[in-house]
C-alpha cells in the first residue's frame, strides 16, 4: 500500500485479570449476569494507527502471536466499523502486534477494541466521553467497556456495568501462566456452569488482605474448566505450593495467576507455559 500519511498515534492495549468471577443467573438474551473484579496488568499489545489520505482504504496488519480468523473480522476493524457508522472517519492503516495470548481469560482482544475506540476519538476529534466510549465499547463484546477507564473496577450484569473500587496490588509480584496446548472459549466455560449466589460477596472479600482470599475469592468458571483441563488446577496447586499469597484462573481461562509477596522465577518450572512476570 503507498500512502502518505500525515498523523500517527501508537498505544499499548493491557491485559487484565480476574480477581474473583460470580455467574449469577442467566439472562432472557442468553447472556449471564455476573459480578467480577477487572485488575488490569503490565503485559501489553501495540497498536498503530496511521491516519491516511482521503483515496486510500482502511486495512490492518497482524504480527506477533498469530490471531485466528481473518484481519477483516478482527475486533479493531470491527472498531473502527462502529464509529465510521455515525462519524466522518479517516480511512487508517492498522498495525497491531499480538503479545496477549488469545483464548486466555485475559481480554486481549477487548483491550485492542476499547484502545482502538480511544485512539480513533482522539486521533479524529470525535469528541467522545467516557462513559459514551464505554456505551460503544460495550457493543463490540462484554468485557471492552473496562479497558476505557481501565483502572481496578468491579464489574456487573453482563460485565459492563462499574463501580468504582478501592484496591490495589501495588508491591505485589505476579505470575501469570498459560499452557501453550490450551485455550478455552468462552462457550465451553458456560457448558456446565451453574449460576447461583456465592457466599461471598467480592465487596466483603477483597477488603480482607490477600493472604486470606483463597478462602472466599472463588472463579466460578474453575470447577467446569478444571474438570475438562486437569492440567490448569495443577498449576494453581503449583503456585501455591511455590508461596502464592493467591491464585486463581482468569476468566474463563486459560490463564493461572499467582500473586507474591516477593520476587521468584518460576519459568524453568513450567517449559510448556506462556510465562510472565511483574512486579505490580
Amino acid at each position: 500500500m503507498h500512502f502518505n500519511p500525515y498523523l500517527i498515534m501508537i498505544c499499548f492495549p493491557n491485559a487484565k485479570i480476574n480477581l474473583g468471577l460470580h455467574v449469577l443467573e442467566k439472562r432472557p438474551d442468553n447472556y449471564h449476569t455476573i459480578e467480577t473484579l477487572f485488575y488490569p496488568i503490565g503485559l501489553k499489545d501495540i497498536l498503530e494507527c496511521v491516519v491516511l489520505n482521503k483515496d486510500n482504504n482502511t486495512d490492518i496488519q497482524l504480527s506477533g502471536i498469530p490471531v485466528e480468523g481473518k484481519p477483516r473480522d478482527n475486533l479493531v476493524i470491527k472498531a473502527y466499523r462502529l464509529l465510521q457508522k455515525e462519524f466522518p472517519l479517516e480511512p487508517v492503516e492498522i498495525l497491531l502486534h499480538k503479545s496477549i495470548p488469545a483464548g486466555s481469560g485475559l481480554g486481549g482482544g477487548s483491550s485492542d477494541a476499547a484502545f482502538m475506540l480511544k485512539l480513533l476519538n482522539d486521533s479524529q476529534n470525535l469528541g467522545l466521553s467516557e462513559p459514551e466510549l464505554e456505551q460503544y465499547a460495550a457493543r463490540l463484546g462484554a468485557d471492552c467497556a473496562f479497558f476505557v477507564r481501565n483502572r481496578p473496577l468491579l464489574a456487573y450484569d453482563k460485565g459492563d456495568r462499574f463501580e468504582e473500587v478501592s484496591v490495589s496490588l501495588e508491591g505485589l509480584y505476579l505470575i501469570l501462566l498459560i499452557p501453550n496446548n490450551i485455550q478455552v472459549s468462552t462457550r465451553e466455560a458456560y457448558a456446565g456452569i451453574k449460576p447461583g449466589k456465592p457466599d461471598f460477596t467480592l465487596k466483603d472479600c477483597i477488603r480482607r488482605p490477600p493472604e486470606s482470599w483463597k478462602d472466599c475469592l472463588v472463579n466460578d468458571f474453575e470447577e467446569t474448566v478444571f474438570a475438562r483441563h486437569p492440567e490448569l488446577n495443577e498449576i494453581k496447586r503449583a503456585l501455591y505450593q511455590a508461596g502464592a499469597l493467591y491464585a486463581s484462573m482468569s476468566g474463563s481461562g486459560s490463564s493461572i495467576f499467582g500473586l507474591f509477596r516477593s520476587e521468584c522465577n518460576l519459568k524453568a518450572a513450567f517449559p510448556d507455559c506462556y510465562y510472565w512476570s511483574e512486579k505490580l
